[in-house]
């Protein structure tokens, strides 16, 4: 199967892009889009820009467009042109999403545009439970770093690295400020530095955190490296 996927950079489209591989899908190329404003509905805002490093990581085709509004049936308009387009030259059969299908609007207006055309598109792990799929992540060696926040008791998190160890920590600040432990509806937004796919990793020489109130904040990367893993020599 031929497939598109939207790519932000962050751990659940980096997930899905895992998933088709293990599964031998054709992955034709990578959809970013970068928003010029934080409140866009289907797309994230912060460190989008660096999915072109990524790409080069995943060595997989890479389209990178911007964004400058915050409707969700125009920003899926961007998606279409940018799928419509690449139908001529590399048809894909389905465009696929990161997540566990709990991001509706984003879901649901891609496949509006997507539909017409004979394109499905779904979340890639549609229906699991998203506690275990983050798990599964942080189990295979992602370390994701929390590059948005929307949400009371996220604040401290912002900047962070997530890994296995730190994650059950994650899981009581969840439950105590009811956010969404996999951040899906917007409470927060990643970036993954390294992961089983990855040949290189992300090093982030030089970032700053940009409070916009109480709850609300975001980085922006000032610099970063792509590093060659460690090689571990068994005796």
């Amino acid at each position: 199967m031929n497939v598109a996927i939207l790519y932000s950079g962050g751990k659940d489209s980096t997930f899905a892009i895992d998933c088709a591989l293990e599964k031998g899908w054709n992955i034709k190329y990578l959809v970013s889009i970068k928003p010029n404003r934080t409140d866009c509905y289907l797309f994230h805002y912060a460190t989008v820009e660096h999915t072109k490093e990524l790409s080069k990581i995943l060595k997989i085709p890479h389209i990178l467009k911007e964004c400058t509004v915050a409707d969700p049936k125009q920003e899926a308009q961007i998606v279409k042109k940018i799928i419509e387009e690449k139908q001529k030259t590399e048809p894909v059969d389905v465009v696929i999403l990161g997540g566990t299908g709990l991001q509706e609007t984003q879901l649901r207006s891609i496949q509006e545009v997507l539909m017409p055309m004979g394109i499905e598109s779904f979340a890639a792990h549609a229906g699991e439970d998203h506690d275990i799929a983050f798990q599964k992540m942080l189990d295979k060696g992602y370390e994701i770093m929390i590059t948005q926040v929307a949400s009371a008791g996220l604040m401290p998190w912002l900047g962070k690295t997530l890994t296995k160890d730190n994650f059950p920590e994650l899981k009581k600040d969840s439950e105590k400020y009811k956010f969404h432990v996999g951040f899906e509806g917007g409470y927060a937004d990643t970036l993954v530095l390294n992961c089983p796919i990855f040949d290189k990793k992300l090093q982030v020489d030089d970032y700053k955190i940009v409070k916009e109130d109480e709850y609300c904040g975001h980085v922006i990367i000032n610099k970063l490296s792509l590093v060659n893993k460690e090689v571990v020599i068994k005796n």
